[in-house]
């Protein structure tokens, strides 16, 4: 017999948050066999019935969601200016309530994780979790060789000192072509490296998150991860 705290019971039934599950349930929202239940410490089991507000809830089982993001799209769940979002592009993935791990900005493409497993979520964004990530970039110009020292020994922005763990040019190609691996998750981070030293970034595509590769995945499609892949996230 499966049992789970109530906030954690709510929150995999994709109604919202731990956090605002418990705002219902000490609200007296939740109702479990027939009973009003206030005390965040109740334990479900898979036998219980779990009503809010009247509405019964099951826990969803947990999907993950792998997108190829194009450009033009903004990552959010929805957007009151009517532009494109990074979910219409997923909206026919499951039937669960999906959420993206992270963000990228409208014009960066490449690798974007959708899940309703709001543990794996969390630790795929917490700093503590190092989770690796890498960029191809193109450049306006030819990264002189000098400033690509000056990424590899660290970089002071506004908001600190950054260092990437890997960056290089591409191999056989043009030297305006980067390829960068890093695992800090400020915003817009990889940008800022590049403005600092007075280049602009004609394309950013994030080709590896969290052992996550495109593998052939075509710009705008999406694939639902493998068990394998699955099973690395969680020992991540």
């Amino acid at each position: 017999m499966t049992k789970k705290r109530i906030n954690k019971f709510i929150a995999e039934a994709g109604v919202c948050s731990r956090r605002n599950a418990e705002k219902y349930v000490t609200s007296g929202q939740i109702e479990i066999n027939g009973k009003i239940i206030k005390d965040l410490s109740y334990v479900v089991s898979n036998q219980d019935i779990v009503k809010l507000n009247g509405i019964i809830l099951k826990s969803e089982s947990k999907k993950y969601i792998l997108l190829n993001k194009p450009k033009n799209f903004i990552t959010t769940m929805n957007d009151e200016k009517n532009r494109k979002t990074v979910m219409s592009l997923v909206k026919n993935s499951c039937n669960e309530r999906i959420y993206p791990v992270g963000r990228l900005d409208k014009d960066t493409t490449g690798l974007l994780l959708f899940t309703n497993n709001g543990e794996i979520a969390k630790k795929l964004l917490h700093p503590k979790s190092n989770i690796k990530k890498i960029y191809h970039i193109i450049l306006n110009n030819n990264l002189k060789l000098n400033d690509l020292n000056k990424i590899k020994n660290g970089i002071k922005l506004n908001d600190g000192i950054i260092k990437v763990d890997k960056v290089s040019y591409v191999d056989g190609l043009s030297k305006n072509q980067i390829g960068i691996e890093i695992h800090s998750g400020k915003n817009r981070i990889v940008r800022r490296i590049f403005e600092y030293l007075n280049y602009k970034v004609l394309k950013l595509d994030r080709v590896f998150f969290a052992g996550l590769t495109k593998n052939k995945l075509k710009r705008g499609t999406w694939r639902p991860l493998t068990q394998k892949e699955i099973d690395i996230l969680h020992i991540i």
